[in-house]
């Protein structure tokens, strides 16, 4: 079924939850439907989205739970969406307040009508009074539905979405609540010499250390408790922020181990203390773009291969973080700024043309100040929408 059809006929909405093999089938192969006449969408990895939305492997569900469900109309697949209460979001804003993710549907007003009343009336049983969405599953993963910039592929570890969604949400009586940039920068163009020379200056005058995180598991274990560290103290004043815990952060450290090098991951320090950290990922949409979803039989000869002989042309600073203390200081941008360069000169990042930076708060003034002065452009735009419950 392409998006845009109605379905196989005109009978009832029904909303399933995902209870079995079959239906969980049906929720991961839906999306592969809906966009497949989109040149743009790119198949996740399934075995990766089932590990994703699997309590026993995802950190997540140690401090959230959630329902899935399923849209079918004359037992067609024609929708589905997530709801989640995060007790750690609960903890940190004690605003009563879910989140509905992973929304995907035909462009049929019955069938969005049909999954938001569903995540709403969970959602509210369960005592929240605030939806937020889609946040899939938590503003470390994927939050934010693309409401700009469809005309070209997602990056690693960034959403992608149909035109009319936004329309269809937006008619529930949802409104926008938080909107998301990401940034494209050109690899390869210099700092404009002010800056540069400001960066330079700062290289040599005050004692900074940039460095990747530690090869040996000891060091590396007190370098991922330095970096959460680092993340949770720059993003705490943030916008719908929630704590990283020590397991997600740990599970970041697993995809370093396995997939990347160790440069990709910048950790600056200043007069001995760890003062800021930059992720640099290599766009592995790029690499997986023709696999459709599938390792088997041979998807996994093929990424593998491509891993260790071909060099992604584009990535996605997806982690940069300041110490707060630094932030009213001019030394806090420097700081930024000195931490993209470095992510610009791991190994693979050599290679890449162009780099996405993202995500960034449009409220966060601070950090778009200082991505427009580098010549960064806002590509792509992501909107959290939300609504009272009850």
């Amino acid at each position: 079924m392409a998006a845009g059809e109605a379905g196989a006929g005109r009978g009832a909405v029904e909303v399933v939850p995902v209870d079995s093999r079959a239906l969980w089938r049906a929720f991961h192969d839906l999306p592969a439907n809906l966009y497949k006449a989109d040149p743009h969408w790119v198949a996740p990895l399934r075995l990766e989205r089932r590990l994703h939305f699997s309590p026993a492997h995802n950190p997540f569900f140690k401090h959230a739970r959630a329902a899935f469900w399923l849209a079918r109309r004359d037992g067609v697949p024609v929708g589905r969406i997530t709801a989640q209460i995060d007790e750690l979001h609960l903890r940190q804003h004690g605003d009563a307040t879910g989140h509905f993710g992973f929304i995907e549907a035909i462009d049929d007003a019955e069938v969005f009508a049909a999954l938001l009343a569903t995540a709403e009336r969970w959602l509210a049983d369960n005592g929240m009074r605030r939806v937020l969405g889609p946040v899939s599953f938590s503003m470390w993963d994927e939050p934010g539905l693309l409401v700009d910039g469809f005309d070209s592929p997602p990056n690693v570890m960034m959403g992608h979405a149909l035109p009319y969604y936004q329309q269809r949400i937006a008619a529930l009586g949802y409104a926008p609540a938080q909107d998301l940039l990401a940034y494209s920068y050109d690899n390869h163009a210099p700092l404009p010499d002010k800056l540069g020379r400001l960066v330079e200056r700062a290289r040599q005058k005050r004692d900074f250390v940039f460095r990747p995180i530690a090869a040996d598991r000891r060091r590396q274990t007190a370098d991922i408790a330095a970096i959460r560290d680092v993340l949770n103290d720059a993003w705490a004043e943030n916008w719908g922020f929630v704590p990283i815990t020590e397991a997600e952060v740990a599970d970041i450290a697993v995809m370093f181990r396995y997939l990347l090098e160790p440069d990709a991951l910048v950790i600056a320090e200043y007069a001995g203390e760890v003062a800021g950290v930059g992720m640099m990922l290599p766009n592995l949409n790029e690499l997986i773009a023709d696999l459709g979803g599938k390792l088997l039989p041979f998807g996994f000869l093929k990424l593998y291969w491509r891993l260790k002989t071909h060099r992604a042309r584009s990535g996605r600073l997806a982690l940069l973080g300041v110490r707060r203390k630094w932030w009213d200081s001019p030394m806090g941008a420097i700081m930024a700024l000195m931490i993209i360069e470095q992510a610009k000169a791991s190994n693979f990042a050599r290679c890449v043309r162009t780099a996405e930076l993202s995500w960034i708060l449009d409220s966060n003034v601070r950090i778009k100040a200082v991505l427009a002065e580098v010549g960064a452009t806002v590509s792509k735009r992501y909107r959290i929408y939300e609504k009272t419950l009850g």
